[in-house]
Formats: structure tokens, sequence, C-alpha cells
């Protein structure tokens, strides 16, 4: 049976220690407390993104993530141990000691079953359920947003910054998810497109996670990804008045 499995790569932005590598004693406290911070926010937006293939495909017809109890905003029916919890929160803490292992960390939510033989139109609807995810990103991304012109009309400076680190991660999870790699959800549009049968395709998203990595590392992917994320961002943040550097 066919599946969706969301995997996102966020980089938590810090200090470098001049070790390369922080001891416990020169651990900043309130960096500890950020990086928490961003894993639960990361699990929160994880944790929507998968609700909103599970929401689709349950409105176009498929109940199969709604029997295993998926059609769910509880974080812990989405979280995987490792891809959720182990390798989010070594790679935010790997990045804020500095090291660059941190960069090769991959994370993802349990992925919701779907089974494309219930769609009651094949192609659209599985489109529309792979996308769900990406614009359930889109608009908590907004949503974010004006939680952050609210903070900034109250003079409440913790409640923007995280506010708008939020948006950011959001954003990037929706146009990462989009890039056509197995076992991204920008994969599965293009198997559809294209015609490729589930059989190819799961030979293909084998090799998924290796080729990610690769084409990870290639400059023009990464500048266009974060090019794309910034430019969302600010015309975001425009639309609700919000200054950004």
């Amino acid at each position: 049976m066919p599946s969706r499995v969301t995997a996102d790569k966020v980089t938590a932005g810090c200090s470098t220690p001049r070790s390369g590598i922080a001891s416990v004693r020169d651990v900043d406290p309130k960096m500890l407390i950020d990086g928490a911070l961003l894993w639960v926010g990361l699990v929160i937006l994880l944790t929507f993104h998968e609700f909103g293939h599970a929401w689709m495909a349950m409105k176009c017809g498929d109940d199969t993530a709604k029997e295993q109890g998926r059609v769910s905003l509880n974080p812990l029916v989405h979280m995987d141990l490792l891809g959720t919890v182990i390798l989010p929160l070594a790679m935010i803490f790997l990045s804020m000691s500095g090291s660059g292992l941190a960069r090769f960390l991959i994370g993802w939510a349990k992925p919701v079953p779907v089974n494309p033989y219930n769609l009651r139109n094949a192609k659209v609807d599985d489109i529309l359920v792979t996308l769900a995810g990406p614009w359930m990103n889109l608009i908590l991304a907004v949503g974010l947003m004006g939680l952050a012109r609210v903070g900034l009309a109250a003079n409440v400076e913790p409640m923007v910054e995280l506010c708008l680190n939020m948006v950011h991660i959001s954003l990037l999870l929706c146009f990462f998810n989009m890039i056509p790699i197995p076992p991204l959800d920008g994969s599965q549009v293009m198997r559809v497109l294209i015609g490729m049968s589930y059989e190819t395709f799961a030979n293909i998203a084998r090799w998924g996670f290796l080729i990610l990595i690769v084409v990870l590392q290639i400059p023009l992917v990464t500048g266009t990804l974060r090019a794309v994320t910034g430019k969302s961002f600010r015309i975001i943040a425009e639309w609700f008045g919000v200054p950004v550097p």
C-alpha cells in the first residue's frame, strides 16, 4: 500500500564555540531553551503537515489514515522515535555546538498510509492528498505571521521572535517538501504527472535519502530553496506590516 513520508531538514542558527564542540560548562542555558523550543515548534509543524495529508485523504474517500487514528492533531500519533525525536534533536544541538555533522541530519514524521484505490478521482485526488501537507505549512506560516503582528503590537519581543522563527521553518518545510526526490511530497506529484508505476517509484525511493543528501550539497539547489523561502517570508511579512531585515 503506497504511503507518504515527510522528510524535513532544518538547521538551527547559533554561535559556534571556539573549540568546535561545546563542553557542558560552555553551553548557554538560553541556547538549550531555544533549541528545545525549536524542536517543539518543528514537531508541531510536522504534526499539522501530516494531519493535512490524512485529512485530505479522508475527504477524498480513503479512510485508511482515519482508521489508524492519523486524522488527529495529537503529535504522538505522527511522531517517529528516530525521525521526529532523536535525529532532529541531535541536528539542533549539533548545530549549536558548531559541528559540521548537523548538515547531514534529516528528520521525518511517520508516513500517512494512503490507499490510492479508495480515492474517488485517482490522479487528481492523489495530487491533492500530496499537496495538502505543504499547503498546511503555508497556511501555518500566514497564521504565525499574524501572531507575530499581535506580538509586535503588544511589544512582546520573545513572542515575535518565536513566531518569526516558526514562520521561516514552516515555509522551509513547505518548499523543501516540494523537491521531486523520494520520499518528499514533490516526488509523489511527479510520479502522478508522468504516470510512473508504484513499483518503479518504490525502487527509486529506496535510494531517495542518499540522493537527497547529495542533491542538498549542490549550491544551486540550496540557494534556490533559501531564496524562495526568504522571498515568501518577506511577502507574508509585508501583508501584516511586520518589519523584517
